[in-house]
Formats: structure tokens, sequence, C-alpha cells
């Protein structure tokens, strides 16, 4: 799947490019994919290739396309404090993403069915945990993952109000996945070669919308055979925030909230986004010119420049005295303004490290 829009530069790119072309239509997704660099859960012989809008899959480890994952987004419809369950969280790209919206007060979960991935998920968490700036621009909730079949959760978990699953739910398994929705809920799955949203309005009431065609793998049956005992995945209790945890929560908001004031009073009650630095493309044309004469008609070619092998000197040279006149501009360092606060305050250096999630950056 993918390859609905054009391979970006970076992932800044990528994200224009995603709402180029509608599949991004939201500030708060768009601000969530811009936070997490998809290259960054990529092995690093494999980088090259991810902002190509295509799926990747090497071993058990896979991530859908980009203009899947968009999809996935927006119709899940995503609010600070709700709970998630992510069927195939794979990588842990998407339930990072997701984190980002639901903030300090929401539930992530996510059920994959390899160890192995499970262990690359962690490693990628704990990376941008660390080491992205991201981390301190949101409030995050952090995903917790556990390894096992997603079609095997125990009877007794408790309800969600958004899930989605990543591979593809055979019409067997459906009434199943709809029992794991709130009422209120949204339940985002591929069914029947089709990307397929599900509403819960009441206890037994349903609203179905197909959003698009899409090819994904089938979820791996249970293996019930004498050797191989049901295994009942457990997904992890909902857990209540200490009150020093809460404490540092508030902290840090209000020190959000005081960088956002002083911000605003500088440039003017506004906070306008840093430019973006990026080089236009100039695609030249060949022209065709039909020239009406009386009641002849001349058909001729206008020559360009870039046509005119005479003129590719002067071209060259116009080209150079623009580039000279126009020095290239280079962004400034990114400043983590939040971290730098943090820092300055008159507080014990254990107390300030809390407060910054014992982070490298």
């Amino acid at each position: 799947m993918g390859g609905a829009v054009s391979a970006g530069e970076d992932n800044d790119e990528l994200i224009d490019n995603l709402k180029e072309a509608q599949y991004i239509r939201t500030e708060l997704v768009e601000q969530a994919f811009r936070a997490v660099d998809r290259a960054d859960y990529y092995l690093e012989e494999f980088k090259d290739n991810a902002y190509k809008d295509l799926a990747w899959k090497h071993g058990n480890i896979h991530l859908s396309a980009p203009c899947i994952y968009s999809e996935v987004m927006e119709a899940l419809e995503l609010q600070p404090g709700l709970s998630f369950l992510n069927l195939g969280s794979g990588t842990g790209y998407l339930s990072s993403m997701v984190g980002l919206i639901l903030g300090p007060f929401g539930v992530n979960h996510g059920v994959e069915l390899h160890s192995d991935v499970i262990e690359y998920a962690k490693q990628k968490l704990d990376f941008f945990i660390r080491t992205s700036d991201s981390f301190d621009k949101f409030d995050f909730c952090e995903p917790s993952f556990v390894t096992g079949n997603c079609l095997e959760i125990s009877p007794d978990c408790c309800q969600y109000d958004r899930v989605y699953c990543g591979a593809g739910v055979q019409k067997e398994h459906e009434d199943y996945m709809k029992n794991l929705l709130k009422v209120g809920g949204i339940l985002v799955m591929p069914l029947e070669e089709k990307l397929t949203k599900i509403t819960r309005i009441g206890p037994s009431a349903w609203e179905t919308k197909k959003i698009l065609a899409v090819s994904f793998a089938p979820l791996i049956q249970p293996n019930h055979t004498d050797s191989a005992k049901s295994k009942l995945v457990h997904l992890p209790p909902v857990m209540v925030r200490s009150l020093q945890d809460l404490a540092r929560i508030a902290i840090r908001s209000t020190i959000k909230k005081l960088i956002h004031q002083e911000t605003a009073g500088r440039n003017g009650n506004s906070v306008r986004n840093p430019p973006r630095f990026k080089r236009r493309r100039i695609r030249r044309r060949r022209m065709e010119t039909i020239v009406f004469l009386d009641k002849e008609v001349f058909a001729s070619r206008i020559s360009n420049p870039s046509d005119d092998n005479s003129c590719e000197g002067l071209e060259e040279e116009s080209r150079e005295e623009v580039e000279r006149a126009i020095p290239e501009l280079k962004p400034d360092p990114p400043v983590n303004v939040l971290r730098e606060k943090i820092l300055s305050l008159p507080l014990p250096d254990p107390l300030k490290y809390y407060l910054l999630y014992y982070r490298e950056k």
C-alpha cells in the first residue's frame, strides 16, 4: 500500500505532501506527524526510504504507508484524555503519535504478536523520550505494550474509546472487535479490503463508513492445537498517577503557559511558525504556439532558453548571479525553551532532572 503522494526529502516535506493531497486535514494530526520523525522507526540501512509513501517490512518489523496512517489518525477523531487500543502495535510509531494527542490523562495500550517487535518498539519509545525535543512540546501519554494474539484478549478487559487494528480483519471477527469499544467509541480496521470506520452509537447500535480500499495481511489466527494451549492476553491495568507525577505534570504545564505568554508578548500576541527554509523546485515546460494569419495557419515552437543550446551559457550566468545576490538562508539551531527554563529554576539538580524526565537533551 502507498504511493499516493510524492516522496519527501525529510519528515516535514512528507507531511506537506500528505496535507496537499488531503490525507492530513486537521491541525492536531498534523502536529503529531511533524513531532515524530518516521525515519527514527526504520533500521539504519533502510532510512533512505523513510519519507516515501510506501509500506516497509523487514522480518517481523512493519510500518504501513504514511497515507494509511494519516487516514487512520483522522478517522479516529482523537482527543485528550481518551483511551486507545492499538491491535498489532508494531514499531510503536502510530502509538507514539496518538500519545501526543491523548495527553497525560489518556490511556495508550498496544498488543503485538511478536516479542522481538515489542522489544524494538520499546527501544524506539525510549529513544523518542530521551532525545526528541517534541517530547517537551507536548504532554505525552506513554504507550504500554503487551505480547500476545489480539484475538485472544481476556474477556474481562476494559473497553476503549478508540481502537485500531493494523491487520486485515475477517468478517467472522467483526463483532469481537466491536465489543472492545465503549458506547460512543470509534473502531478503525481493514475489513473486507476496505479501511472501515465503525462508531458505536448505542449498546447494540453501530454506524459504519468505508474510508478507502486497502490491502493488509490478515490477522494470524490463534493456534489451538493440543501442543499449544490458548494464552489469554491481559491488557495493562489503568494506572492512577501518583501525586508526585501529577505535580510534575502541573509544573511543566505552568512553565509552558508562561513561555507561551512571553512569546506572544514578543510577537504581538501571535505565535508565528519559524520559516521552513525550503528550496523551491522550478519546472520548465516546452511551449507550442499556433499563429493565425488571415486564412492560413502556421504552427511553430517558441524556443525557451532550456531548449536553445546557444542560450545555455547565458542561462547559467544568470542563475549564478541570482544565487550570488540571494544568499542561502540557514535556520538557527532549535532551542528547547522548556528545558532551559527548568534548568534555570532555583531547585536542587535531582528535582530539575525529575522535571525533565531524566532526558539527555
